[in-house]
């Protein structure tokens, strides 16, 4: 590959978005199947939605509620990709590789611990 070239446009293709799609979701399908933390995160947020549905909640709280889902969820997602790579890229232990395995996991704890602040000052004032 010439790294020289600017890359070619491509055109608009309705079957490949659809295609896109189609990987996205059977990311996600995956993910939820085969780790269980993003199992906890799926319970979690779909309790939250039920427990909203039964509240008098704002606009802006199901923003709040709705961003802090999107958040642990993704960073989860960006976890169990590098998690992936990683063990792809080097099968047998390497403090580097754990090193950025931890640090990815700590994105999530961030996010998580964003989420439950979220939930606290939504759902108990």
């Amino acid at each position: 590959m010439n790294h020289d070239l600017p890359p070619r446009p491509q055109q608009f293709s309705m079957k490949a978005l659809c295609a896109s799609f189609g990987y996205a979701w059977q990311g996600l399908v995956f993910v939820v199947r085969t780790q269980r933390n993003m199992r906890i995160h799926v319970c979690a947020a779909l309790l939250v939605v039920i427990i909203g549905l039964c509240s008098d909640l704002s606009r802006t709280d199901w923003l709040w509620l709705m961003l802090a889902i999107t958040l642990v969820v993704s960073a989860e997602l960006f976890n169990s990709a590098l998690e992936y790579v990683c063990d792809v890229v080097m099968p047998e232990y390497h403090e580097s590789i754990k090193r950025a395995k931890d640090i990815a996991a700590a994105a999530v704890l961030i996010c998580a611990c964003f989420a439950l602040c979220v939930g606290v000052m939504v759902f108990i004032g």
